[in-house]
């Protein structure tokens, strides 16, 4: 629906601007929006890594492995909150070998599967609600009480440790409300990138801005492994804190839109800023995404108009990418929530790894996945194929899912390396249909006058695939009981069915292609007559 109200700027770039005595220039803008978006999506993710890393400590396994070594400072908890949260000086040890109540009996792998899928479904869910809003508000409030909220109930999930919490209802209602003020994140921050950022290079920009992903990933699982020593609860208290300070940091800094901070809304066919004389830093000509007609609105209105879910199904390939997404998040969230469970239960040369350690070496995969996001969309730029990529890559993914379980057990080298295989296969198809394409059917020729997409439609192609990640976990609560190697096979159809569903648009594009080789051999005669 049609909007006007009035915006305002971030009140940190306002102060910005005064101590300077003049404006950024759009330049400078695109990568403070870069960093800005990349710091709040790695924030994300970062608060979802606590319940894979805390797995092993809620429910152990003894008959699989030997009980952990006697472990130093066990009584020792940060300050100023040690005396408060412990009611026992032996309560984390005892944990440690016992687990926690209600996960740590017989359908405990089960229950840990239940409350993954509580947040996905709810995050899902919530998907398609908040990319329609996020194409109607203001993005940046939208996206600052997202964060804020996220990160409250994140840490109260983790303060069931320190208020001795049993109660399994308890940790699945804080597990559904964190999913749907987590599904404020992704809609809104591509909808900011695109805002600013044109077609041109946006496989290769928008997959080095995707590695956010795994860089939270990453720092999530160090951050939780890291106070883990001190309660299972900081584990979830301390990513969440960071989420809410990245709330406040987008709040002050974020510009949503070029027009909040003095410039014209993308305004001509050419896709490039007007060269301006005014207080802008310097004159420049930036690529940028052709958004419409020229308004000439004031800065820090709103004249767009918000598309309907039915109109963006509609767009050209929204639901073939869509559907593969389904497929290719299930296999991807499968290892973000139970790699470091996998790795803790799974002797690697020979040896069961503390909890602390398979937390730390399961973000290799990560690391792997910031090169498959990158490297897959440069390719999609190289060769303007972005389903003959993601097909690719999910294709590759097969045998590299299966030489690694098969074979990572060897040694630890050899399964570090073969994990990060895997994660360049897994992510790379995943990082790129949520970022380049989606931002490239958000702003699809299709779209007449001035509406946007770009929420929208990036809501519909993730939140379908969250319902993939939401069933990927849960059903590996229930195979983990029949073997890793049946965890595996699963991974290895989704893998599959996520190919095969581009098919069309394969074929389509490869067609494309080989359209144009005959033009270009059928025009070459022509060019030597005219020698």
């Amino acid at each position: 629906m049609a909007t006007g109200s009035k915006r305002k700027t971030p009140p940190g770039i306002l102060l910005l601007k005064r101590i300077r005595g003049r404006n950024w220039s759009p330049k400078t803008f695109r990568y403070a929006i870069l960093l800005i978006t990349f710091i709040a999506y790695a924030c994300y993710h970062a608060s979802r890594k606590p319940s894979s890393i805390v797995k092993s400590v809620l429910h152990p396994e003894p008959t699989t492995k030997p009980p952990p070594p006697p472990r130093e400072h066990i009584n020792t908890y940060p300050w100023p909150l040690g005396n408060v949260f412990v009611k026992e000086e032996d309560t984390d040890a005892d944990h440690v070998n016992k687990g926690w109540e209600p996960f740590n009996g017989k359908g405990g792998t089960s229950r840990l599967g239940e409350i993954d899928v509580a947040f996905l479904a709810c995050y899902s869910l919530g998907m398609y609600v908040a990319g329609h809003l996020g194409d109607t508000l203001d993005l940046r409030l939208f996206l600052t009480w997202g964060m804020i909220g996220s990160g409250f109930f994140v840490g109260l999930f983790g303060m069931g440790y320190f208020w001795d919490v049993h109660a399994f209802w308890f940790f699945l209602v804080m597990q559904m409300a964190a999913g749907l003020f987590q599904a404020t994140g992704w809609p809104s921050v591509v909808a900011v990138v695109g805002n600013w950022f044109g077609k041109r290079k946006r496989g290769l920009i928008m997959g080095i801005w995707n590695a956010h992903t795994s860089v939270g990933n990453i720092c999530g699982s160090l951050i939780a492994a890291g106070v883990l020593e001190y309660g299972w609860g900081w584990s979830f208290i301390a990513p969440g804190f960071v989420m809410s300070l990245g709330g406040v940091l987008v709040y002050l800094f974020l510009a949503a839109y070029p027009e909040d901070v003095g410039f014209p809304d993308i305004n001509s066919n050419s896709g490039k800023f007007i060269k301006r004389k005014g207080n802008i830093e310097e004159d420049e000509e930036v690529d940028v995404e052709v958004a419409g007609e020229s308004s000439g609105s004031e800065p820090g209105f709103e004249n767009k108009t918000g598309v309907g879910l039915l109109q963006a199904c509609m767009i050209p390939g929204v639901i073939p990418f869509a559907l593969c997404l389904f497929f290719s998040k299930l296999v991807a969230y499968t290892f973000l929530y139970w790699l470091p469970f996998y790795l803790s239960q799974t002797p690697i040369g020979g040896e069961y790894m503390s909890v602390k350690t398979a937390g730390n070496l399961s973000t290799l995969f990560d690391v792997g996945g910031i090169v498959g996001g990158i490297l897959a969309g440069y390719i999609s730029d190289k060769f303007k194929a972005r389903a003959t990529t993601a097909a690719t890559f999910m294709y590759a993914a097969i045998p590299a899912m299966l030489v690694y379980h098969f074979y990572g057990g060897v040694s630890q080298t050899v399964n570090i390396l073969l994990m990060m295989v895997a994660g360049l296969f897994v992510n790379g198809p995943y990082a790129l249909i949520t970022t380049a394409v989606s931002a490239d059917l958000g702003t699809h020729k299709s779209l007449q006058g001035d509406s946007r997409a770009l929420a929208t439609v990036t809501a519909i192609i993730d939140g379908t695939g969250s319902a993939g990640a939401a069933l990927g976990p849960l059903l590996t609560g229930f195979l983990s009981t029949l073997g890793w190697q049946a965890v595996f096979y699963m991974l290895v159809v989704g893998a599959l069915c996520a190919g095969l569903l581009l098919t069309r648009l394969v074929i389509a594009e490869i067609r494309e292609k080989l359209g144009y080789v005959d033009e270009v051999l059928a025009s070459e005669p022509l060019l030597d007559e005219r020698r």
